[in-house]
């Protein structure tokens, strides 16, 4: 198996649960190290990596992937820079700040021949890859309307600076909002308009914390809505269709086992709790059905997987950089829509 040398541009939450332990699991990355400007933690982890001085050290060693995990507002620059060396990439969601950056950075990696994925890596939480099978089963018939919820009870404002300033990455829209928006996409395919109010909640709060848009589709509405008050959740995902619903709950485990330093494996990793189960209340072929259906198990695993292939297959990369566009696409519709109280066509 021909391997992949990998370096991180960050060794914060991202880096440390999201990314360095699949890239360490999978057999055709050998990650290298990772930038680190203050702290010096990554060596702990992984004793045999590099704690990196600086992008350009990194951008001048024998590197063939770079993930680009730093602050939103960043990501254009050293994502640019990157592809500039001759590097591959991968860039933390939100991919850029405008559809301008996300463009540019797309028709840059396509001149030089490289790979640039998005990392959207809700695509492969357990809920959604479940209300994908029962929208690829058909169990719901003709959808109508669909609601996605990204819920939080988290009043305090984020230590991490980045998050509470008036940026062009900071914000609710530009953090959970591509997670919501790109499920959408992924499932449903691009909308013809949109529509959006996009609020700010908590007390001494100075950026964006609370966000509710509706996609229109030809024959259906999907709202996708997120929230920093939402003691009592909701269900993730509530689906119609003409011939029943489906419910679930935000149940995926992967995110609180990384972050108690759990190693995924291949085995019985993403595997959600029973009382996380969806419900479905449909009707197949004449026959009801009323009840608890099990989840698929969920693996980020998956995401690195596809970037191993894209890069030594040149196969698509398994989220592309036209996908980040197209999210970019209907963030800044959303931000439109709520400024002139408007539907915003797209």
């Amino acid at each position: 198996m021909k391997t992949i040398k990998a370096a991180l541009l960050s060794y914060g939450m991202s880096g440390k649960v999201f990314q360095a332990p699949f890239l360490e699991l999978h057999p055709g990355f050998e990650l290298l190290g990772s930038w680190e400007r203050s702290k010096k933690l990554i060596q702990e982890d992984y004793p045999q990596v590099k704690s990196y001085e600086s992008i350009d050290e990194i951008l001048a060693s024998d590197v063939d992937l770079v993930v680009v995990n730093t602050p939103i507002d960043t990501h254009f620059e050293y994502a640019k820079r990157v592809l500039e060396a001759g590097k591959h990439a991968i860039v933390e969601k939100a991919f850029t700040t405008t559809v301008a950056e996300a463009q540019e950075l797309a028709a840059l990696a396509q001149e030089k021949g490289l790979k640039l994925a998005v990392f959207q890596n809700r695509r492969w939480d357990s809920d959604l890859k479940t209300v994908r099978q029962i929208l690829l089963d058909g169990a719901l018939g003709e959808i109508v309307e669909a609601e996605f919820h990204f819920d939080r009870y988290n009043p305090l404002l984020s230590p991490k600076q980045h998050k509470e300033t008036v940026n062009s990455g900071s914000g609710i829209l530009k953090d959970l909002g591509p997670h919501l928006i790109d499920q959408a996409l992924y499932l449903f395919g691009f909308p013809k308009a949109v529509s959006a109010d996009i609020r700010t909640t908590r007390e001494n709060s100075v950026v964006d914390d609370w966000v509710d848009i509706l996609l229109f589709y030809a024959d259906f509405r999907v709202r996708l809505k997120a929230s920093f008050f939402v003691r009592e959740p909701n269900p993730a995902y509530v689906i119609h269709g003409k011939n029943g619903s489906f419910l679930k709950p935000r149940g995926d485990v992967q995110e609180d086992d990384l972050k108690v330093m759990k190693k995924p494996n291949l085995d019985s990793w993403g595997t959600e709790p029973l009382e996380k189960e969806g419900f479905l209340h449909t009707e197949i072929d004449g026959k009801i059905m009323h009840g608890k259906i099990p989840t698929l198990k969920g693996n980020y695993y998956d995401f690195f997987d596809g970037v191993y292939n894209a890069i030594i297959n040149d196969t698509a990369e398994p989220v592309t950089a036209q996908d980040g566009a197209r999210v970019m696409q209907i963030i800044e519709a959303a931000i439109q829509s709520s400024q002139e109280k408007r539907v915003v066509d797209l």
